[in-house]
């Protein structure tokens, strides 16, 4: 399978392509900064190009099945393009390349139809709130997006991402209904997101994974 990925060079998105290429799909990375791609392979395919660029986005896409974005929020305002107009940019692009399946990223701040109440969904979002207010403007609006679309989509709702070997004990669920630890390495959220490429247990949800 082809598989687009943006934020290829993210600290999860590099793993994502890493994950990929081991599998044996062939990857398309779209980045900004080509010069942050440390590794060549016969299956990847490096692209330059800036999300606000609907050609270069739609030339990404070419002949590929699936989208995995390991795009995250920027985290004050004056960046050159805000997460919910990136992806709005790649839905409409996918639209046009009769892509389906989108893979993507958000945080437990953004509540899934799935949840029952949980006080860890409260706090979280009165932090987020407070300290990141144009972080969480954005998940929501690439939320919204992408939810009322009619992809195929997955959003994988990540608690707290650290450094460390893969686990291979990746939890994912609801909040609420399912134990959810406080955090997991960005090794095992990479699996996750290429295993939903054949795992469709989560078609048009947001679980919650953590270690």
């Amino acid at each position: 399978m082809q598989v687009t990925v943006f934020g290829a060079t993210g600290r999860i998105g590099r793993l994502v392509v890493e994950r990929l290429l081991a599998d044996g799909h062939r990857v398309v990375a779209f980045v900004h900064d080509p010069g942050r791609v440390h590794r060549t392979d016969p299956g990847l395919l490096v692209l330059p190009g800036r999300l606000f660029d609907r050609a270069a986005v739609a030339e990404a896409l070419r002949g590929s099945e699936a989208v995995i974005s390991a795009l995250g929020p920027t985290f004050r305002r004056g960046g050159a393009m805000d997460l919910a107009d990136g992806v709005r940019v790649i839905i409409t692009a996918m639209r046009g390349a009769g892509i389906d399946r989108f893979i993507g990223l958000a945080t437990p701040s953004v509540a899934d139809p799935r949840d029952a109440p949980h006080w860890k969904r409260r706090i979280r979002l009165m932090l987020g709130r407070a300290m990141f207010p144009h972080a969480v403007r954005e998940l929501n609006e690439m939320v919204e997006l992408v939810v009322g679309s009619d992809l195929d989509y997955t959003l994988a709702r990540v608690v707290t991402a650290v450094e460390g070997p893969r686990r291979g004990t990746l939890r994912a669920g609801f909040l609420g209904l399912d134990p959810i630890a406080m955090s997991s390495t960005r090794a095992d959220i990479a699996d996750f997101l290429v295993d939903q490429l054949t795992d469709r247990r989560f078609s048009r949800a947001m679980p919650v994974v953590s270690g």
